[in-house]
């Protein structure tokens, strides 16, 4: 019984971030309709960003997070506004083409400023366990969780109450009916990658503090992509709610089927989700079903 209630807790927790970072590839997507598959490099990248801030530049947390976090949303806008825009109207299929050089862009630029393969994040959180109902808990896991938490619910405030969270939901019903009435969606564009950036940033800087920077970290990027799948490509709730899920099917899974099959079971598990969704809801669970007429 403690072992599950382990597995259970811990993969809440991941997977609350994992639904952090999913949200920034949901934004892009509902905004401009590009997949961006370069999320799990930007995790990487940003990571060792706030690691060359805050342990190699020295900077104190309160400083060297807003600066990592600042310097996440300048290279998600400068993404938008250099390489993306002038792409407006091209094939998805370029689109996604130039997302997938920009993650081997992003891994390069890894390998030159930080050759290093692994390194630790300087301590901003107690790492001290708790007991919770007879399970282990490190309060990093807790601390990631609550600070999801607490995005989520600022995320969901803007996007009903501010005048850009406003203008973003109208750009990801109808582009041309939003250009229309004078809201400049190239504009929405840029947002939507600084955000998708900061997202990427903060996720990555929560990982990096529980498991330390590594290139698993690219992984990290693309179980937030399992995430999007089986909640649905323009679903926010669908990101909240299917992270959650990614991670309980990853740890316990994995806490179960190790021992039985293969050491590496738990990495597979929400990409062998993310076929069996595709097969059965190809849209999601909260995701909009399009059909249309040929």
């Amino acid at each position: 019984m403690a072992d599950l209630m382990q597995f259970v807790l811990t993969g809440i927790t991941v997977g609350l971030v994992y639904s952090l970072i999913a949200l920034g590839f949901t934004f892009i997507w509902k905004s401009s309709s590009v997949a961006n598959l370069a999320l799990g490099q930007m995790v990487l990248l940003f990571s060792w960003i706030a690691y060359g801030t805050m342990q190699q530049a020295g900077m104190p947390f309160w400083l060297g997070l807003p600066v990592t976090i600042a310097a996440a949303a300048g290279i998600g806008w400068i993404l938008e506004r250099v390489i993306l825009r002038p792409l407006i109207g091209q094939p998805i299929l370029s689109l996604i083409t130039v997302t997938l050089g920009v993650a081997f862009v992003f891994e390069g630029l890894v390998a030159m400023f930080w050759p290093i393969s692994t390194a630790a994040m300087p301590d901003f959180i107690p790492d001290e366990p708790v007991h919770i109902l007879g399970a282990v808990v490190s309060q990093e896991y807790l601390w990631a969780a609550g600070i999801a938490l607490v995005l989520f619910i600022i995320v969901s405030l803007f996007f009903r109450y501010h005048r850009y969270g406003v203008a973003m939901r109208a750009t990801a019903d109808d582009q041309m009916a939003v250009w229309a009435c004078g809201i400049p969606v190239t504009r929405i564009f840029s947002v939507s990658w600084m955000f998708a950036g900061a997202l990427a940033a903060i996720g990555g800087v929560l990982m990096s503090s529980i498991g330390g920077i590594t290139t698993g970290l690219v992984e990290t990027g693309l179980k937030s992509f399992s995430v999007v799948i089986l909640g649905g490509l323009d679903s926010f709730l669908g990101a909240i709610v299917a992270g959650p899920v990614i991670g309980l099917a990853e740890n316990v899974g994995g806490g179960y089927l190790t021992d039985l099959t293969w050491s590496g079971v738990k990495d597979v598990i929400p990409f062998i989700i993310i076929v069996i969704v595709l097969f059965i809801k190809p849209f999601g669970l909260f995701g909009q079903e399009r059909i249309e007429r040929i």
